[in-house]
């Protein structure tokens, strides 16, 4: 066929096709067949360019990394597109800030330090240790090579140079630590009433107009959640099974070829006494010789071993114990003194031997024979271990060609069960908060609920939902319901109690308001509170955990009472109640200065100054970008790829 084409692509009505490609291309370029008047740079710093293509590499993974910390509860709709592009575009913009103050000041960052870096990743990590497949797997996700991302983190070394930098050069004084510390350590008598919002409920009725207004207003409180419901494929010790348990033919095999580890080899007790050569002379070899063949004579001739260690011996330790070395084995000896004691009987007395240290002269007290453990003692720790090697075995060749099978069959399971012998599960309706077992999983409900499974009816990606267990997951959604506004009259009675509660709240929160302002003119706080009980704390710091947490917070910034006088607010609280607030008494805290209280001092200030440094920090990023020239391309900030 091609050949015809060519035979028939000739004379005049080809060499027209050819001028007419070739006109446009010579006028334009051929770059603008292939976007070359497309703007690819969203934001200028300095004249530093940020490109389009890196800010959306970074808004991808900043989108990923939401969805792995949601898990389940992540759902593209629910958050303002907007915001997170301008928040990673900001991003942008204050690294190369920061690369440019920290390049003029003169701050690197060493191929050593990149290097350090990356290894000490816990991500590009397996078993504690760098992994490169981890390291360019974890890459490859974020769409980044080697190159790329190692001068990323150049960048950000040098950035946190000039961070740490404002850090550690900080400092506090001793008036300004006083002074925190009387603030931090501040004491304030405090009391409270609360106004239960529950007692103040209105049981009367709600108008029909009043349930249809709020039913309007307030939507996203009665809608049923998205559904769905899934097949999906198990691959775990449960659907691999029996087929990892390993028969009596294959453990007797491991048993035979790894005998060793079953039992003890030979092992033998023995004493010896040493003479060192005190130099390396004929006569220092002679007199060493001499005084140990002197010492064997003595023993063969009837005296004790261990007398004469005791005396001849010049290995310290062992003749403090009659020349007691204790139990050897094979391969802990000098090889000359090994090989003589085990060609002894029990008793014997050898030649005299030279190793390094010596002349030794040595005996056999005891024989311990090489012993064996049988299979069946050791059958089963060799099945868990046959086991647990032939179901890794299986489980990443099954996860393999499951990934294989549910890509290429792409909306069906059918073609990777039968391929595996697996069965299809099915769920009951799911939402984005899971069900049981795997299908809890954060992750695998989030691709549960991803684009191309819900919308395009496509199988999932293999999932493991955690990483580093051999369990993996294939998925596929059958049926899908979107998120619906349930109808009124389902809805009226839960509607008829929010209003009834929104009502007693405000209720509450009036008549706080109305008792501290009869407060403020002057009455007592028992008395206004009248049936309402008051909770008296006393002295209390800023930690007091007896206290509500609104309280507190509002009693540490009432203003100090006047003598014989206290000090009123009033605060929401939580659960809809409200709380009357009064400060009879300040107590500010005292400079530390007993020694029990230095090491206190001193957190506290580390504490201020890294809070101090810290404002700092933030201070001099925001004047960085007051005096930058930053320009920002707000259409394509917005993006073409959502």
């Amino acid at each position: 066929m091609l050949q015809t084409i060519r035979e028939r692509a000739q004379g005049w009505i080809a060499w027209a096709i050819v001028i007419l490609i070739t006109i446009p291309f010579a006028l334009w370029g051929i770059q603008s067949y292939f976007g070359g008047t497309v703007k690819t740079v969203v934001a200028s710093v300095d004249g530093v360019e940020i490109s389009q293509r890196e800010f959306e590499r970074q808004y991808r993974n900043a989108r990923r990394m939401l969805k792995d910390r949601l898990g389940a509860a992540y759902d593209p709709e629910s958050f303002a597109d907007k915001e997170l592009r301008q928040q990673v575009l900001e991003s942008l913009i204050r690294e190369t800030l920061l690369l440019k103050k920290s390049q003029a000041m003169g701050l690197r960052a060493s191929d050593e330090e990149i290097r350090l870096a990356i290894m000490a990743n816990p991500a590009f990590q397996a078993n504690g240790q760098f992994d490169k497949q981890a390291y360019e797997r974890a890459l490859a996700i974020q769409g980044l090579s080697p190159a790329q991302f190692e001068q990323q983190l150049r960048r950000r070394l040098v950035g946190s140079q000039l961070q740490r930098g404002v850090g550690v050069t900080e400092f506090v004084t001793d008036r300004e630590l006083a002074m925190a510390l009387r603030l931090l350590h501040q004491r304030r008598e405090i009391s409270f009433v609360r106004v239960e919002s529950s007692e103040l409920v209105d049981d009367g009725p709600v108008s029909e107009e009043a349930l249809q207004a709020y039913y309007e207003s307030h939507p996203e409180a009665f809608e049923s959640p998205e559904r769905v419901k899934l097949e999906y494929l198990v691959l775990n010790e449960e659907t691999i099974g029996e087929r990892a348990v390993p028969d009596d033919e294959e453990l007797r095999r491991r048993y035979e070829a790894d005998k060793g580890r079953f039992g003890e080899p030979e092992r033998r007790q023995v004493r010896h006494i040493l003479v060192s050569v005190a130099s390396s002379t004929e006569d220092g070899e002679a007199q060493a010789r001499d005084a140990i063949a002197a010492a064997r004579e003595r023993i063969l001739a009837g005296e004790g071993f261990a007398e004469v260690a005791e005396e001849f011996s010049e290995d310290p330790e062992s003749a403090e114990r009659g020349g007691l070395l204790g139990e050897i084995e094979a391969g802990m000896m000098d090889q000359a003194f090994e090989t003589a004691a085990f060609n002894l009987s029990e008793g014997e007395v050898s030649e005299p031997i030279r190793t390094p240290f010596g002349y030794h002269i040595i005996r056999v007290d005891e024989i311990l024979p090489a012993s064996i453990q049988p299979f069946g003692e050791v059958r089963e720790m060799l099945a868990e271990e046959a086991a647990k090697e032939r179901y890794e075995s299986i489980y990443y060749d099954w996860a393999e060609r499951l990934a294989t099978e549910a890509y290429e069959a792409v909306d069906t399971l059918r073609p990777a069960a039968e391929a595996l012998g697996l069965e299809i599960r099915a769920s009951d309706w799911l939402t984005r908060s899971g069900g049981e077992g795997i299908l809890a999983s954060p992750r695998v409900m989030s691709a549960a609920f991803s684009e191309e499974v819900v919308r395009e009816g496509l199988n999932s990606e293999l999932i493991e939902p955690e990483r580093g267990e051999l369990e993996a997951i294939v998925l596929r959604v059958v049926d899908h319901r979107e998120a619906a506004l349930k109808p009124l009259a389902e809805v009226r009675d839960e509607i008829r109690v929010a209003l009834r509660a929104e009502q007693a709240q405000r209720a509450a929160w009036e008549l706080a308001q109305t008792f501290v302002e009869r407060l403020r003119e002057g009455g007592d706080l028992d008395e206004v509170a009248g049936d309402w009980s008051v909770v008296r704390s006393g002295m209390v710091g800023r930690d007091a955990t007896e206290l509500p947490a609104p309280v507190r917070s509002l009693a540490f910034r009432l203003a100090h009472p006047g003598p014989g006088g206290a000090s009123y607010g009033s605060t929401p609280l939580g659960n809809g109640d409200a709380a009357v607030v009064a400060v009879t008494a300040v107590q500010d805290g005292s400079e530390a200065t007993e020694e029990d209280e230095i090491a206190v001092q001193g957190r506290e200030r580390d504490a201020l100054r890294q809070s101090v440094a810290a404002q700092y920090y933030s201070a001099m990023l925001d004047d960085m970008a007051k005096r930058a020239k930053v320009e920002r391309d707000l259409e394509l900030i917005a993006g073409a790829d959502r």
